[in-house]
């Protein structure tokens, strides 16, 4: 693979083949970042023990070797190959996968509208948990206007839409289970793009969003808050019918180390989505009760905290701009060491079960 860890980090290694963290109730993994490979074993990073978890012994597929990972859904792993734009997902990344003959499941090669590039992907969503199932949908969001539409083992070739108004460049796309739709926020958060699973072809449908009860803080912080570079998810818990959008607030600068632009994270807001008299309203919240979100590259998603030991409730972990945990609550960050000072394969995937 062409993107992977640089360096070992000085992290605590497991070491037996694959460690597994029998959880009380749902789950008898964690949830895992992605950090690559080393000969021959995968590598992930465990948030609730902050320790690497060693996945020996996996055979990597030749097809997978020279590929970039581009995204991450439902603990499947999306790559690339930028020779001849050819697109594959596997269950490498699962402990619970076979070692010597991990799942490759190939998709038709990308293709790009007039004008649109597609070499820059922003995040991938899927339908279903695994694109087995039938009638998965794949959706490939690029950094532009194209957006990517494919049916493992139906289509021949990828459906590409233009998103509207040139205002969803760099828009994180979710897949809403509970209305069939995918989801892309405007930057701002004013308004919501969706598409119907079953009529793709129609225009993209918008949805104005209200507000209610904005944080109180002083001018000086949002001043501070007013000269960051924001990013806003939409997330939605498969196990219950809760919703958030997420503002993650980070603060630009020269970093000599990285001789390029680094973020460091000031602030997240969360709005949870209620029901009223008045209708959907956006609710500004402090308190996500045992919920825990997850946000990186990958199509971002949230969990009860008490289903994985370790995990702290209404927290957000966070990689991309910046790496570690943030308390709703309190408004605590914490940090975490990267592996090696350098992560090239930020994907959060979520607890697996056998």
């Amino acid at each position: 693979m062409s993107r992977r860890i640089i360096r070992l980090s000085k992290l605590s290694y497991r070491n037996n083949n694959v460690f597994i963290q029998k959880c009380v109730r749902f789950f008898s993994t964690g949830p895992y970042l992605t950090l690559g490979c080393n000969t021959g074993d995968v590598l992930l990073f465990d948030p609730a023990k902050e320790q690497i978890v060693t996945l020996h012994g996996k055979t990597i597929p030749k097809e997978l070797k020279d590929e970039e990972m581009i995204g991450a859904s439902h603990g499947w792993v999306f790559f690339s190959d930028r020779r001849d734009r050819t697109v594959r997902v596997s269950d490498i990344y699962n402990p619970f996968a076979s070692k010597s003959n991990p799942t490759v499941i190939p998709l038709p090669c990308l293709t790009d509208l007039p004008c649109e590039q597609i070499e820059q992907v922003c995040n991938v969503a899927m339908s279903s948990s695994s694109p087995l199932e039938e009638d998965c949908l794949v959706a490939i969001k690029f950094s532009g206007d194209q957006l990517s539409l494919c049916r493992p083992g139906r289509d021949l070739e990828w459906i590409n839409l233009l998103t509207p108004f040139h205002c969803c460049e760099n828009s994180n796309l979710m897949y809403s289970k509970r209305d069939h739709r995918l989801y892309l926020p405007a930057p701002g958060g004013k308004h919501l793009f969706s598409y119907h699973l079953n009529s793709t072809a129609d225009p993209a449908e918008l949805h104005e969003l209200v507000y209610r009860g904005p944080p109180e803080l002083d001018q000086s912080e949002w001043e501070i808050l007013s000269s960051c570079s924001r990013r806003e998810y939409l997330v939605e818990s498969s196990s219950s019918d809760e919703r958030y959008l997420v503002k993650w607030y980070a603060h630009g600068f020269y970093s000599s180390v990285l001789k390029g632009i680094d973020y460091e994270t000031k602030r997240f807001m969360v709005f949870s989505e209620e029901e009223t008299t008045e209708g959907k309203i956006m609710c500004y919240t402090e308190d996500i009760g045992d919920m825990c979100i997850f946000i990186a590259s990958n199509e971002a998603f949230c969990i009860p905290a008490s289903s994985c030991p370790g995990l702290k409730p209404s927290t957000i972990y966070f990689m991309g701009r910046g790496f570690g945990s943030y308390d709703l609550t309190t408004g605590d960050t914490h940090h975490y060491k990267a592996p090696g000072g350098v992560i090239t394969t930020p994907y959060w995937l979520p607890p697996f079960s056998t």
